[in-house]
């Protein structure tokens, strides 16, 4: 099979779909595999070492997509990608459907099966490929938090650590998931005040075993979330529902009501977000302030990281490519339940249930 890999061209990805070592693995297994020039060189892979792997080069993103059946990428098609797309061929990467009914609708009218990383299961019930990228995104919530409660940044001006007479700040999360764990990993080695918020007992029972007691748990019914929120310094969005829309679980009225300068990081905002004030940003435009309540709502978080989190995610990625080129899509998808999990639109329809229901109410 043809593989393809072309560069990102969302604003500020610097990921690439396949290192050189992930090429090489596809390329012994009998696949050519193209990679557009220049698609690994902003985190320092270099043109050379893909051809050593084994790899054509390619000088645009129109090659890739025309010559390849399966195209592998880290983020969501463009609308220039997806105009390349056509429906012998198939897409791997994140697409966050539930909150891009329009990035559903191109696909749909191009007729490309498209596989979804962030659905893909695993026998446990976890999501492996969408796990690297949530434990990078949950350790760099609670850097980016701490760098915009500076007061040049037009935060309260908290230090999370405090200092010897001065306590510390207060550090919300909603969510106790990948994403929630790492995030008071963080938070916790920082030296602050950290609260898990979590729907499920089980999960809070389990964090409050690992941390030994130094990270509060409490149940997120509302009243709980509003009285938690009200007195953060940082709040931190980590829920997820699989495929579907996150619940907003911080509501706009609330804000007037926090400490001026508090900041709001909303890791969910791949899948809508969970604060009602949320919308998406970038790299370079990461914040916006409502009712003086700093937001970072940067929808590729980990590609600020872009090196670790290119390697972090080929080991997740990697067996499921060659599984889809070794085999054929259909034969791949028929022979691993999970990986079918994470089918999200073939023949024009959306196929994944909380991903369609998700769509239907937008």
């Amino acid at each position: 099979m043809q593989i393809g890999i072309p560069k990102e061209i969302k604003s500020h990805e610097y990921r690439v779909g396949a290192t050189p070592h992930s090429v090489r693995e596809m390329v012994a297994h009998g696949h050519r595999v193209l990679v557009q020039r220049g698609a690994g060189a902003p985190i320092g892979l270099t043109d050379e070492q893909y051809l050593a792997a084994g790899a054509e080069l390619v000088d645009t993103p129109d090659e890739v997509f025309a010559r390849c059946a399966l195209i592998v990428k880290v983020k969501e098609p463009q609308p220039s990608e997806c105009r390349l797309l056509r429906p012998d061929q198939v897409i791997f990467t994140y697409l966050h459907l539930a909150a891009e009914p329009q990035l559903a609708r191109l696909l749909m009218d191009a007729g490309v099966t498209a596989i979804a990383y962030e659905t893909v299961t695993s026998p446990s019930g976890r999501l492996p490929l969408l796990a690297p990228m949530s434990e990078v995104a949950g350790r760099m919530a609670v850097q980016a938090g701490a760098t915009y409660l500076q007061k040049p940044n037009g935060g309260s001006g908290v230090l999370l650590g405090g200092v010897p007479g001065v306590g510390p700040g207060k550090v919300v999360i909603l969510g106790g998931g990948v994403v929630g764990y790492n995030a008071a990993r963080m938070a916790i080695g920082m030296g602050a005040d950290v609260i898990v918020a979590d729907n499920s007992i089980e999960r809070l029972r389990h964090l409050d075993e690992l941390f030994a007691g130094t990270v509060g748990t409490r149940h997120a019914t509302a009243g709980m979330i509003e009285a938690l929120v009200l007195r953060a310094d940082l709040v931190i969005g980590a829920a997820l529902v699989p495929g579907a829309l996150t619940p907003r679980l911080v509501r706009r009225e609330w804000l007037a009501r926090m400490q001026p300068g508090s900041v709001l990081v909303d890791v969910s905002i791949d899948q809508g977000g969970c604060f009602e004030t949320s919308r998406p940003t970038t790299h370079s435009d990461p914040v916006f302030i409502v009712d003086d309540i700093v937001h970072y709502c940067v929808t590729n978080m980990p590609g600020a990281v872009a090196r670790s989190s290119t390697f972090a995610l080929n080991n997740a990625t990697l067996p499921f490519v060659l599984a889809l080129a070794d085999k054929g899509c259909q034969h791949a998808l028929v022979d691993d339940p999970h990986l079918a999990a994470g089918l999200n639109v073939q023949g024009g329809r959306v196929t994944h249930p909380a991903v369609a229901e998700a769509l239907r109410s937008t």
